[in-house]
């Protein structure tokens, strides 16, 4: 072979360096683990395409309340209204007047549930940096707070529940079905007789539970007027800018939260390299092995079963408010029948590395927990019998590694990490938000 010059060597290499890349890309064969995995979610589901979030504006797709057709308009002036803290107008005392708004406890840093264990609305104070850093204000008493007597529920994916709250107590169809008796006037459950599926019913009963006013005036003399003109350009001006009509708005903003950039979401549209390998194994097991799926189930992993697991209630001495017999029965405690006692609404699993507590209770302090918890199967709370305990709350005989990749399948594979997307830059009011008490506004910069 003839000696080559330096520039006939630069073309050789040149060559073989383009090359190889091309056929890293172009000679691509799937792994078997994607494969066997791929096989796995259709057996179990018909096709990864069941699993599929939709793109945020494609509303036709997402699933809609007959009731309250998805609009570009009415998502517009939802996304606002739920962090509009003008809507606070209905304190238990006057320094709590405008400081608080749906957001307080269901916000994108914190994966759009609370950054604390018993999330505060009115009378709480401070933000921190995910919302970890919110307390009582000093000057409330317990009774004039406005807190959970459970750990709030994520607002993601929202959409693929038709009942809402963790006994399931909002929405009045579906799983609701029969419960009629239960929705007692009187009571936020009476928002039920209207007829909503369970978004919208709760987002019509929240406004009143969390002190949150639809003022007319305040609407027809501010920017806001426009965006309610948009969205219910059918309705009379009489009837146009009402609590309903806000509820539903807000609603239909909900129902477009969806985590749809979660590396599992890119992998399920055919990216294959949206998971490293570990997470694929996780991604096995959950659907395999750890039967994480025979409850997680649906595009939002969430399914739309009660199961009772045995979890402990919110407890400590932190905790603000006394959790009554009614909340500790969960669905049972809605339905009146017991064979529903300590049944809890099975929970979306997206983006849970953004807060520190899991179960209703917040008993557990990471994934890792609550899977090593149901890998081993003893209930924790004593007021649970034995004989309340879900049939599928069984051993299951994982590995420590086996553990340790279904979470990291979790906490990264279900990991949407741009869900400020779905905040405004700003308001109309031109408030701060989620919350505008004083120490908020210094958290969080804003004036």
């Amino acid at each position: 072979m003839k000696n080559l010059g330096p520039f006939s060597l630069l073309i050789i290499c040149a060559f073989y360096f383009f090359t190889s890349c091309a056929n890293d890309q172009d000679d691509y064969v799937q792994t078997p683990l994607q494969t066997s995995l791929e096989k796995q979610i259709e057996a179990l589901f018909g096709s990864k395409e069941s699993l599929i979030l939709p793109a945020s504006n494609n509303y036709s797709v997402i699933p809609n309340d007959a009731k309250n057709s998805i609009t570009e308009a009415k998502v517009e002036l939802g996304k606002l209204l739920f962090h509009e803290t003008l809507l606070g107008k209905n304190p238990n005392k006057e320094e709590g007047m405008n400081t608080y708004s749906c957001a307080s406890c269901h916000h994108a840093a914190a994966g759009f549930q609370s950054g604390i264990l018993q999330g505060i609305g009115e009378g709480g104070s401070g933000f921190g940096f995910n919302g970890e850093g919110r307390v009582k204000s000093v000057n409330y008493q317990e009774s004039d707070l406005d807190v959970q007597p459970i750990r709030s529920p994520s607002v993601l994916n929202v959409a693929y529940q038709d009942v809402m709250l963790w006994n399931g107590q909002f929405g009045a169809v579906g799983s609701n079905a029969g419960t009629e008796a239960n929705w007692t006037v009187g009571t936020p459950k009476e928002a039920n007789n209207l007829g909503f599926e369970g978004v919208e019913t709760q987002a019509i009963a929240g406004l009143d539970v969390h002190r949150l006013l639809i003022d007319k005036d305040d609407i027809t003399n501010s920017s806001y007027k426009a965006l309610f003109d948009s969205a219910f350009s059918n309705d009379s001006e009489d009837n146009r800018y009402t609590k309903l009509n806000a509820a539903l708005a807000i609603a239909a903003y909900e129902r477009t939260v969806l985590s749809n950039e979660a590396p599992f979401q890119k992998w399920l549209k055919g990216d294959e390299f949206a998971m490293n390998e570990d997470e694929l194994n996780g991604a096995m097991l959950f659907f395999d092995k750890g039967q994480c799926y025979t409850c997680h189930s649906g595009p939002g992993l969430n399914g739309m079963g009660f199961h009772a697991l045995g979890m402990s209630d919110l407890a400590g001495e932190n905790i603000m408010t006394v959790v009554d017999a009614g909340t500790k029965k969960g669905r049972g405690g809605f339905t009146g029948n017991p064979d529903d006692d300590y049944k809890f609404k099975t929970p979306q699993l997206y983006n849970l590395m953004d807060v520190n507590f899991y179960g209703h209770g917040g008993s557990f302090k990471s994934v890792r927990d609550i899977i090593s918890y149901k890998n081993v199967a003893q209930h924790e709370n004593n007021e649970v019998p034995s004989n309340k305990l879900s049939p599928l709350f069984q051993p299951l005989n994982l590995t420590e590694t086996e553990i340790d990749l279904i979470t990291l399948f979790v906490e990264n594979a279900l990991y949407d990490s741009n869900l400020k997307r779905y905040q405004p830059d700003s308001l109309p009011s031109g408030s701060c938000f989620p919350n505008s008490d004083s120490q908020s506004s210094i958290d969080m910069g804003c004036n």
